[in-house]
Protein backbone atom coordinates (compact mmCIF):
# COMPACT_ATOMS: atom_id res chain seq x y z
CA UNK A 1 0.00 0.00 0.00
CA UNK A 2 1.44 3.35 -1.03
CA UNK A 3 1.57 6.24 1.66
CA UNK A 4 -1.01 8.79 2.06
CA UNK A 5 0.14 11.86 -0.41
CA UNK A 6 0.72 15.00 1.77
CA UNK A 7 -1.59 18.24 0.43
CA UNK A 8 0.12 21.55 0.30
CA UNK A 9 -1.79 24.62 0.16
CA UNK A 10 -0.80 26.70 -3.20
CA UNK A 11 0.70 29.96 -3.02
CA UNK A 12 -0.95 33.06 -3.02
CA UNK A 13 0.12 34.91 -5.57
CA UNK A 14 0.82 38.67 -5.43
CA UNK A 15 1.86 41.10 -8.18
CA UNK A 16 3.84 43.38 -6.31
CA UNK A 17 4.01 47.40 -7.38
CA UNK A 18 5.48 50.05 -5.49
CA UNK A 19 5.28 51.65 -1.88
CA UNK A 20 4.80 49.11 1.06
CA UNK A 21 1.59 47.80 1.00
CA UNK A 22 2.77 44.66 -1.25
CA UNK A 23 4.99 43.39 1.99
CA UNK A 24 2.57 44.06 4.41
CA UNK A 25 -0.31 42.00 2.40
CA UNK A 26 2.21 39.32 2.42
CA UNK A 27 2.99 39.28 6.00
CA UNK A 28 -0.56 39.16 6.74
CA UNK A 29 -1.04 36.32 4.57
CA UNK A 30 1.67 34.44 6.26
CA UNK A 31 0.35 35.34 9.93
CA UNK A 32 -3.22 33.52 8.59
CA UNK A 33 -0.55 30.41 7.84
CA UNK A 34 -0.84 30.79 3.86
CA UNK A 35 2.22 31.24 1.34
CA UNK A 36 3.02 34.54 -0.51
CA UNK A 37 4.91 34.33 -3.57
CA UNK A 38 5.42 38.17 -4.88
CA UNK A 39 6.15 38.84 -8.63
CA UNK A 40 7.55 41.81 -8.09
CA UNK A 41 7.13 44.45 -11.05
CA UNK A 42 11.19 45.15 -12.54
CA UNK A 43 11.80 48.94 -11.42
CA UNK A 44 8.94 49.51 -9.60
CA UNK A 45 8.59 46.95 -6.40
CA UNK A 46 11.32 47.87 -3.69
CA UNK A 47 14.19 44.97 -4.29
CA UNK A 48 15.46 45.29 -0.85
CA UNK A 49 12.04 44.48 0.80
CA UNK A 50 10.90 41.51 -1.93
CA UNK A 51 13.88 39.71 -0.46
CA UNK A 52 12.13 39.09 2.37
CA UNK A 53 9.73 36.88 0.48
CA UNK A 54 9.86 34.00 -2.10
CA UNK A 55 9.89 35.87 -5.45
CA UNK A 56 10.16 36.39 -8.94
CA UNK A 57 10.73 39.46 -11.04
CA UNK A 58 8.41 40.05 -14.15
CA UNK A 59 8.54 43.36 -16.04
CA UNK A 60 5.70 45.42 -17.77
CA UNK A 61 4.31 43.62 -20.58
CA UNK A 62 5.64 40.16 -19.82
CA UNK A 63 2.73 38.71 -19.07
CA UNK A 64 3.44 35.35 -21.06
CA UNK A 65 6.21 34.95 -18.84
CA UNK A 66 4.17 35.90 -15.84
CA UNK A 67 1.51 33.44 -17.34
CA UNK A 68 4.25 30.50 -17.57
CA UNK A 69 5.65 31.21 -13.78
CA UNK A 70 1.96 31.85 -11.72
CA UNK A 71 1.07 27.95 -13.57
CA UNK A 72 4.42 26.43 -12.90
CA UNK A 73 4.30 27.62 -9.32
CA UNK A 74 0.75 25.96 -8.56
CA UNK A 75 -1.00 29.68 -8.00
CA UNK A 76 -4.20 30.18 -8.67
CA UNK A 77 -5.34 32.88 -6.28
CA UNK A 78 -4.01 36.23 -6.92
CA UNK A 79 -3.85 39.96 -6.30
CA UNK A 80 -2.77 43.40 -8.00
CA UNK A 81 -1.42 45.65 -5.16
CA UNK A 82 1.08 48.75 -4.61
CA UNK A 83 1.34 51.99 -6.24
CA UNK A 84 2.11 52.22 -10.13
CA UNK A 85 2.15 55.04 -12.71
CA UNK A 86 -0.22 54.21 -15.08
CA UNK A 87 2.41 53.41 -18.48
CA UNK A 88 1.98 54.28 -21.96
CA UNK A 89 1.29 51.61 -24.12
CA UNK A 90 4.09 52.90 -26.32
CA UNK A 91 7.02 52.51 -23.10
CA UNK A 92 5.97 48.82 -22.79
CA UNK A 93 8.24 45.91 -24.42
CA UNK A 94 5.84 43.05 -24.98
CA UNK A 95 6.72 39.75 -24.99
CA UNK A 96 4.77 36.89 -27.31
CA UNK A 97 1.85 36.16 -24.46
CA UNK A 98 0.83 39.65 -24.20
CA UNK A 99 0.66 40.38 -27.86
CA UNK A 100 -1.52 37.38 -28.12
CA UNK A 101 -3.87 39.75 -25.31
CA UNK A 102 -3.14 42.87 -27.30
CA UNK A 103 -6.70 43.71 -28.03
CA UNK A 104 -7.76 43.01 -24.67
CA UNK A 105 -5.08 45.01 -23.11
CA UNK A 106 -5.64 48.01 -25.86
CA UNK A 107 -9.49 47.37 -24.69
CA UNK A 108 -8.57 47.83 -21.04
CA UNK A 109 -6.33 50.92 -21.33
CA UNK A 110 -8.88 52.73 -22.89
CA UNK A 111 -10.15 54.36 -20.04
CA UNK A 112 -9.51 54.94 -16.52
CA UNK A 113 -7.99 53.17 -14.24
CA UNK A 114 -10.19 51.31 -12.83
CA UNK A 115 -11.57 50.20 -16.01
CA UNK A 116 -7.61 49.73 -16.70
CA UNK A 117 -7.01 47.06 -13.71
CA UNK A 118 -10.28 45.19 -14.20
CA UNK A 119 -9.81 44.94 -17.86
CA UNK A 120 -5.70 43.24 -16.69
CA UNK A 121 -7.41 41.31 -14.01
CA UNK A 122 -10.24 39.92 -16.87
CA UNK A 123 -7.61 38.83 -18.94
CA UNK A 124 -5.69 36.87 -15.75
CA UNK A 125 -9.57 35.12 -14.60
CA UNK A 126 -9.89 33.87 -18.67
CA UNK A 127 -6.36 31.73 -17.77
CA UNK A 128 -7.99 30.14 -14.81
CA UNK A 129 -6.84 32.44 -12.01
CA UNK A 130 -9.35 33.47 -9.26
CA UNK A 131 -8.31 37.25 -8.90
CA UNK A 132 -8.74 38.65 -4.93
CA UNK A 133 -8.65 41.70 -3.25
CA UNK A 134 -6.88 42.90 -0.09
CA UNK A 135 -10.25 42.09 1.91
CA UNK A 136 -10.09 38.05 1.17
CA UNK A 137 -6.58 38.06 2.26
CA UNK A 138 -5.67 40.73 4.69
CA UNK A 139 -8.79 42.36 5.90
CA UNK A 140 -6.72 43.82 8.71
CA UNK A 141 -5.07 46.08 6.72
CA UNK A 142 -8.67 48.06 6.09
CA UNK A 143 -9.75 51.20 8.01
CA UNK A 144 -12.46 49.67 10.59
CA UNK A 145 -15.95 52.29 10.86
CA UNK A 146 -15.34 54.79 13.83
CA UNK A 147 -12.79 57.01 14.90
CA UNK A 148 -8.76 55.85 14.82
CA UNK A 149 -7.12 58.37 16.54
CA UNK A 150 -7.40 60.79 19.86
CA UNK A 151 -8.54 63.83 17.63
CA UNK A 152 -12.33 64.21 16.25
CA UNK A 153 -14.23 65.78 13.87
CA UNK A 154 -17.13 68.34 15.39
CA UNK A 155 -20.60 69.26 13.50
CA UNK A 156 -18.87 71.25 11.31
CA UNK A 157 -16.42 69.07 10.03
CA UNK A 158 -18.66 66.02 10.05
CA UNK A 159 -20.98 68.42 7.56
CA UNK A 160 -17.47 68.30 5.18
CA UNK A 161 -16.98 65.05 5.46
CA UNK A 162 -21.02 64.25 4.07
CA UNK A 163 -20.18 66.69 1.09
CA UNK A 164 -17.05 65.22 0.38
CA UNK A 165 -18.53 61.83 0.25
CA UNK A 166 -21.45 63.32 -1.87
CA UNK A 167 -18.92 64.86 -4.34
CA UNK A 168 -16.97 61.92 -4.69
CA UNK A 169 -20.49 59.19 -5.27
CA UNK A 170 -21.37 62.23 -8.17
CA UNK A 171 -17.66 61.86 -10.00
CA UNK A 172 -17.98 58.41 -10.13
CA UNK A 173 -19.55 57.56 -13.33
CA UNK A 174 -16.37 59.43 -14.39
CA UNK A 175 -13.71 57.00 -13.47
CA UNK A 176 -11.34 59.83 -12.27
CA UNK A 177 -9.93 60.68 -8.37
CA UNK A 178 -11.05 59.45 -5.21
CA UNK A 179 -10.22 61.91 -2.88
CA UNK A 180 -11.92 65.46 -2.41
CA UNK A 181 -11.02 68.81 0.20
CA UNK A 182 -13.09 70.25 1.85
CA UNK A 183 -13.31 73.07 4.35
CA UNK A 184 -16.20 74.90 6.00
CA UNK A 185 -18.88 73.39 3.45
CA UNK A 186 -16.86 74.70 0.18
CA UNK A 187 -14.96 72.29 -2.21
CA UNK A 188 -11.02 73.62 -2.57
CA UNK A 189 -9.60 70.41 -4.62
CA UNK A 190 -9.97 67.35 -6.35
CA UNK A 191 -8.01 64.51 -6.83
CA UNK A 192 -6.35 64.26 -10.39
CA UNK A 193 -3.37 62.45 -12.30
CA UNK A 194 -1.17 63.52 -9.35
CA UNK A 195 -2.59 61.50 -6.62
CA UNK A 196 -3.56 62.12 -2.91
CA UNK A 197 0.04 63.42 -2.39
CA UNK A 198 -0.14 65.49 -5.19
CA UNK A 199 -3.83 66.87 -3.90
CA UNK A 200 -2.87 67.83 -0.41
CA UNK A 201 0.82 69.86 -1.93
CA UNK A 202 -1.45 71.81 -3.95
CA UNK A 203 -4.02 72.67 -0.91
CA UNK A 204 -1.08 73.82 0.96
CA UNK A 205 0.14 76.08 -2.08
CA UNK A 206 -3.12 77.48 -1.84
CA UNK A 207 -2.82 78.07 1.70
CA UNK A 208 0.23 79.62 1.51
CA UNK A 209 -1.14 82.32 -1.73
CA UNK A 210 -4.07 82.99 0.56
CA UNK A 211 -6.08 81.39 -1.78
CA UNK A 212 -7.33 79.45 0.66
CA UNK A 213 -8.31 82.02 3.82
CA UNK A 214 -10.05 79.54 6.47
CA UNK A 215 -7.69 78.81 9.67
CA UNK A 216 -5.35 76.12 9.77
CA UNK A 217 -7.02 73.07 11.70
CA UNK A 218 -10.54 73.41 9.25
CA UNK A 219 -11.44 71.53 6.47
CA UNK A 220 -10.97 67.34 5.84
CA UNK A 221 -9.28 65.05 3.07
CA UNK A 222 -12.04 62.65 2.57
CA UNK A 223 -11.21 59.41 0.12
CA UNK A 224 -13.46 56.36 -1.06
CA UNK A 225 -13.49 53.91 -4.10
CA UNK A 226 -16.04 55.24 -7.07
CA UNK A 227 -19.24 53.99 -6.59
CA UNK A 228 -19.34 50.72 -8.90
CA UNK A 229 -15.33 50.32 -8.78
CA UNK A 230 -14.71 46.50 -8.62
CA UNK A 231 -12.60 46.38 -4.99
CA UNK A 232 -10.35 43.92 -5.97
CA UNK A 233 -8.32 46.67 -6.92
CA UNK A 234 -7.19 49.88 -6.46
CA UNK A 235 -8.46 50.93 -3.38
CA UNK A 236 -7.95 54.30 -1.50
CA UNK A 237 -5.56 53.68 0.49
CA UNK A 238 -3.56 56.43 3.22
CA UNK A 239 -0.89 56.13 5.22
CA UNK A 240 2.01 58.08 7.61
CA UNK A 241 2.83 60.00 4.20
CA UNK A 242 -0.87 61.27 3.91
CA UNK A 243 -1.03 62.65 7.26
CA UNK A 244 1.94 64.45 6.51
CA UNK A 245 0.48 65.83 3.96
CA UNK A 246 -3.06 66.50 5.90
CA UNK A 247 -1.08 68.28 8.60
CA UNK A 248 0.97 70.39 5.94
CA UNK A 249 -1.98 71.28 4.07
CA UNK A 250 -3.72 72.68 7.38
CA UNK A 251 -6.56 70.20 7.47
CA UNK A 252 -8.43 68.71 10.57
CA UNK A 253 -7.97 65.23 9.43
CA UNK A 254 -8.91 62.48 6.41
CA UNK A 255 -12.11 60.49 6.55
CA UNK A 256 -12.04 57.60 4.82
CA UNK A 257 -14.55 55.16 3.77
CA UNK A 258 -14.59 52.20 6.16
CA UNK A 259 -13.72 48.53 5.11
CA UNK A 260 -12.55 49.87 1.42
CA UNK A 261 -10.19 51.50 2.20
CA UNK A 262 -6.54 50.26 2.77
CA UNK A 263 -4.29 51.35 6.19
CA UNK A 264 -0.43 51.28 5.44
CA UNK A 265 1.47 50.93 8.49
CA UNK A 266 -1.20 51.20 10.51
CA UNK A 267 0.30 51.57 14.28
CA UNK A 268 2.68 54.31 12.53
CA UNK A 269 0.11 56.14 10.67
CA UNK A 270 -2.29 56.31 13.41
CA UNK A 271 0.82 57.14 16.02
CA UNK A 272 1.53 60.36 13.10
CA UNK A 273 -1.99 61.33 13.40
CA UNK A 274 -2.18 61.22 16.98
CA UNK A 275 1.17 63.80 17.38
CA UNK A 276 -0.13 65.85 14.26
CA UNK A 277 -3.32 66.39 16.69
CA UNK A 278 -5.35 65.64 12.94
CA UNK A 279 -8.18 62.80 13.12
CA UNK A 280 -8.65 59.42 10.96
CA UNK A 281 -11.94 57.85 11.04
CA UNK A 282 -13.55 55.42 9.42
CA UNK A 283 -16.95 56.62 7.44
CA UNK A 284 -20.00 53.55 6.68
CA UNK A 285 -19.77 53.31 2.78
Amino acid sequence: MGGSAIETTPPVGIIAAGGVLPFAVAAEIVARGQTPLLFALKGICDPGQVERFRHHWIGLGQLGNALRLLKTEGCRDLLFIGNLVRPAVSEIRFDWGTLRELPYIWSAFRGGDDHLLSGIGRIFERHGFRMLGVKDVAPNLLVPEGRLTRSRPNDLLTGDIAKGMAVLRAMAPFDVGQAVVVIDGHVVALEDIEGTDGLLARVARLRADRRIRAAAGRGVLVKAPKAGQDLRYDLPTIGPRTIEGVAAAGLAGVAVAAAHTLLADPQETVSAADRAGVFITGVAA
